[in-house]
């Protein structure tokens, strides 16, 4: 036997994991943060609880593997809140927060609160921790639990406000140090089940039958790995591939075969190619109201496959003909052994139809992307992002019209990785920060709004405080500009919404290049399009965080996808 700290053991099976960065507000778990500084563990500290999470879950997400992030009782709730993103989007974050005690439950101790509780819904696993003697078990425990099954966020509550529990020596026999980490849960996902025989012969046989069938990939697509895979199965039955915003860039975008994002946030052309098609195979995607435009897509009575290793999500919102309970990629593989020999099957007419889709869809908005002034419009900011990330860079992206603008505007490729808000507007800054530190040397690229940068702007500091350098590009107009038309409508028209009206979304004209470089980070103001390149690669050489603040209009607005609705306008009362 041997006897360590609860620091100690900690820090020593984080390092097994593999982990390189933690999250976190201070203070919690200091001695244990002292102790994976010696393991050249780098503990990040945040200027707040929730971009402590979004950081954790834009490392996750990258890595697909664990990404921790730790706050002090007060800072529970806090870092609860930023944990909604990561359980919508099926990110392993693993949450570590200090708890009360037993000696001084209710008593009114300095800033106890009960917050437990608050993690129940946002969490795969909630646990607390009371015996130092139970670190080994719980911890390996917690850890499976992120990333089993679809993956998720995680919780474990340390006894003490600030975690001291771990300060208590433990015994640890020879079989638990050698057992700091079990390597199956390093990464997603740790298991690969593979799906029954029988349902894998029958999407064959659907597949033979289909006129114009279509598959819609989505995340559980790229936690799997499974991009290699997907591009074999499409040109093996010459199937057209649409995705989820999740999904965006499993299949090259500019390939023959895809046809874009679905749904709500989505290219006209991909839309156009569900509500047309027989069968729908969806891949490791929930069939939430965002893929499928509130569930108008595809059709009722359309035929439906459904591929998820979650079983919960079999039939949930369609019924399926056949349903597949499996890790994407042994599932492809398992329907590419099964599908008959020969050269692959003849959809020459489906193609040709969904490709035209696709290219009425670039000709329709291609003027936008090549857009030359005198103002920037947010398209070519897209175009802009597409030709300058690199193969292996990493795109993370905000929800709203940041979201809506990449989902449609930006190609993206199998080598490259798109991660996005799955909600929470201000969550890509921080997500962008923890990104850059699983990415190492690949370049990552933020994309959000000015409305969006402000929810975290502080954080710019953090970064260069911790030398990690995403490039953050900002569509700077001024505005929460996805309200606009809410408000407007609401005062009864443009020109009758009151000064006190428009001050509920418009903004007042501060210089956030100038905020931004007295934050520490370089920084450039664009308001010519011409500019735009040169911009961004001044902007991947400064070896700090970047800061590209691009002055755009907010009466440019992402056009309605074909079949969709309006996002801004408000709801029908008819």
């Amino acid at each position: 036997m041997t006897r360590k700290t609860g620091s100690r053991y900690l820090a020593e099976a984080l390092d097994a994991y593999g982990l390189t960065h933690v999250f976190m507000v201070p203070t919690v778990a200091v001695r244990a943060l002292a102790e994976m500084d010696s393991l050249g563990i780098v503990g990040v500290m945040a200027h707040g609880e929730k971009a402590a999470a979004y950081m954790a879950d834009g490392y996750a997400r990258v890595n697909r593997a664990p990404g921790m992030c730790l706050a002090q009782t007060i800072g529970a709730a806090n870092l609860a809140a930023g944990l909604r993103d990561a359980a919508m989007a099926g990110s392993p974050v693993v949450a570590v927060t200090g708890g009360t005690t037993p000696a001084t439950r209710g008593k009114g101790v300095y800033q106890e609160i009960e917050d437990f509780p608050i993690f129940e819904q946002l969490t795969k696993y909630n646990m607390q921790l009371g015996d130092v003697n139970r670190l080994p078990d719980l911890l390996r425990q917690t850890i499976r639990e992120a990333v089993s099954g679809s993956p998720g966020p995680v919780h474990l509550e340390l006894q003490g406000l600030a975690g001291s529990v771990l300060d208590a020596e433990l015994e640890v026999d020879e079989i638990a140090e050698h057992q700091l980490a079990e390597a199956r849960f390093a990464g997603v996902p740790p298991f690969r089940p593979g799906p029954e025989a029988e349902a894998v012969d029958a999407v064959v046989e659907l597949l033979a039958k289909a006129e114009r069938p279509v598959i819609v990939a989505g995340g559980g697509v790229r936690m799997s790995g499974a991009q290699a895979q997907l591009a074999a199965l499409v040109e093996r039955c010459g199937v057209p591939v649409a995705t989820s915003m999740n999904g965006k860039g499993v299949l090259d975008e500019t390939g023959p075969h895809a046809v874009g994002v679905v749904g709500a946030s989505s290219r006209q052309s991909a839309n156009q190619t569900v509500e047309r098609a027989d069968l729908v195979i969806f891949i490791g995607t929930r069939t939430g109201s965002q893929v499928t435009d509130n569930w108008r897509l595809p059709a009722r009575g359309t035929t439906v496959v459904q591929i998820d290793i979650d079983p919960a999500q079999l039939g949930r919102n369609y019924p399926n003909t056949v349903s597949i309970q499996a890790d994407a990629a042994a599932a492809i593989e398992a329907l590419i052994a099964a599908l008959p020999d020969g050269p692959a099957a003849a959809r020459v007419d489906w193609v040709t139809e969904t490709a035209r889709y696709v290219t009425a869809w670039r000709e329709q908005d291609g003027h936008l992307l090549g857009h030359q002034g005198p103002e920037v419009r947010p398209e070519r900011i897209c175009r802009e992002i597409t030709d300058f990330l690199p193969g292996d860079g990493v795109l993370v992206v905000d929800t709203g019209h940041a979201g809506i603008w990449a989902a449609s505007m930006i190609d993206m490729r199998p080598t490259q990785t798109f991660i996005r808000a799955a909600g929470s507007l201000g969550w890509s800054l921080p997500a962008s920060i923890g990104a850059k530190a699983a990415a190492g040397d690949r370049t990552v690229v933020c994309f959000t709004g000015d409305g969006g940068l402000y929810y975290h702007l502080s954080e710019i500091e953090t970064a260069v405080r911790h030398g990690l350098a995403p490039i953050i590009v900002v569509n700077d107009n001024l505005s929460l500009s996805q309200d606009m038309k809410i408000f407007q409508h609401s005062w009864g028209g443009s020109d009758r919404i009151t000064e006190a009206g428009d001050r509920m979304w418009r903004f007042t004209g501060v210089d956030l290049a100038e905020v931004a470089r007295q934050l520490g980070a370089w920084t450039v103001r664009v308001e010519d399009p011409a500019d735009l390149s040169t911009a961004l690669k001044e902007a991947q050489q400064a070896g700090r965080i970047a800061i590209v603040d691009v002055i755009t209009s907010p009466d440019a607005l992402p056009a309605v996808p074909h079949g969709g609705r309006d996002f801004y306008a408000p709801a029908d009362k008819s």
